[in-house]
């Protein structure tokens, strides 16, 4: 975003810088021709360091940081979420993120160690002094040695997905660290670097070969020699039942790396061969809500996309931005070419809750969706022309309304 200063010197900020940084005072810490740096001087822990991703890569980054034995906290601003690392004399010890994947219960979900259904009753009971990793060990539905191996899990991962952004922001804090923010990793800063790289590198080539975390892998008859165990343990779920890649990963209790190289080691081997899956029908009220809904979104995007041409990666910046409980709703939905989304998966996303409860997030989700689409039709197409296109938004959201028993 670009700001300019008006013919008094004064800075217009956007409205969520405003709303981080509230009334406190500034002080201009660093200037030149090509930059300002701005810093609040009542903080405990000033900024010492900031800049942009770009020439400047998170390899080169992390090594600076680890090179000169840094201690405090690198806090990165990405598209679609923050991310803050913690250093103590260069090393990491700790991450922690507000990437909706990147929670500690997807994390947990996605190792296998928890269901969907038990992790939506118990995000319910979570507070500023109740954690999701004390309820769930607490309640008996993982071991302490589960959480842990989780916790640490959670932080590498945050660590590798920084290595996919090739964009965005970074503030360093230098800090003593305390104690309950020191979380010893498996390995050193200097071996994360190059998993991470290594793993971007790898990902790449797996899903070439794999296509789409939604095909569905099925055994071809051929043996796996030499197969190892965790290859046997693929193999004996994909003979059990039909289920797509991510979710074959998900049982495995590989994680998504690990589970991805074997599977792609197999297809590799022809042991197993990949379908495209199967359309799943939402039927019912479901059903109907998504036929309402999507014939809206894809009116949309045939109006807006061909004069936004970056539209779409908007609306999936959008998604992931949304807070709990919209970013479960619309996990892991991508934007089809038409712009509608996929039922299915946002129905499986649904599995745990009462049925009136599934239709009212599914109504109120979309709606969202379809309201941020109206902004920006406004923006693109002006007010005359966008004016029938919100006119048939207000005329859906009565329809839902009646369709979920509610009064229109």
């Amino acid at each position: 975003m670009i700001l300019t200063l008006d013919s008094q010197g004064r800075l217009h900020l956007p409205q969520p810088v405003v709303r981080m940084i509230g009334n406190r005072p500034l002080e201009l810490t660093s200037s030149s021709g090509g930059h300002l740096l701005f810093t609040a001087p009542e903080a405990g822990s000033p900024v010492v360091l900031a800049g942009i991703i770009g020439e400047l890569g998170i390899p080169d980054l992390l090594s600076f940081f680890n090179m000169f034995r840094k201690t405090g906290v690198l806090h990165f601003e990405l598209t679609g979420g923050c991310k803050d690392l913690y250093f103590h004399q260069g090393e990491i010890v700790n991450a922690v993120s507000t990437f909706p994947e990147e929670d500690l219960g997807e994390v947990l979900f996605h190792l296998g160690r928890i269901s969907r259904e038990l992790l939506q009753k118990t995000r319910p009971f979570l507070s500023s002094r109740t954690d999701l990793g004390t309820l769930v060990v607490e309640r008996g539905m993982i071991t302490p040695q589960d959480l842990w191996v989780a916790i640490r899990q959670q932080a590498e991962l945050i660590v590798y997905h920084l290595f996919d952004y090739q964009q965005g922001s970074f503030s360093f804090c230098q800090r003593k660290l305390a104690p309950e923010e020191i979380l010893r990793l498996s390995m050193g800063t200097q071996n994360l670097i190059m998993e991470g790289l290594r793993r971007v590198d790898e990902r790449a080539v797996f899903m070439r070969r794999i296509g789409s975390l939604d095909a569905v892998p099925v055994v071809t008859g051929k043996p796996a020699e030499g197969a190892g165990g965790a290859s046997q343990k693929i193999l004996a779920l994909i003979d059990g039942e039909k289920m797509t890649v991510r979710e074959l990963v998900r049982c495995s209790g590989l994680g998504e790396f690990d589970g991805l190289r074997i599977l792609h080691q197999l297809v590799e081997k022809g042991v197993i061969a990949l379908e495209e899956t199967p359309t799943v029908a939402v039927e019912g009220d479901f059903g109907e809500i998504m036929d309402i809904y999507n014939g809206l979104l894809g009116s949309l995007f045939r109006r807006i996309a061909p004069r936004h041409r970056r539209f779409r990666q908007e609306i999936q910046i959008f998604l992931r931005d949304l807070p709990a409980p919209y970013s479960y709703l619309f996990r892991e939905v991508e934007l089809k070419e038409d712009g509608t989304v996929n039922g299915g998966r946002i129905l499986a996303n649904l599995a745990g809750l009462a049925e009136e409860e599934q239709k009212k997030l599914l109504a109120e989700g979309l709606s969202e969706l379809v309201y941020m689409e109206c902004h920006v039709a406004r923006q693109e197409l002006g007010a005359a022309e966008s004016a029938q296109l919100i006119q048939r938004v207000q005329e859906v959201s009565r329809r839902v309304k009646a369709l979920i028993g509610r009064q229109p």
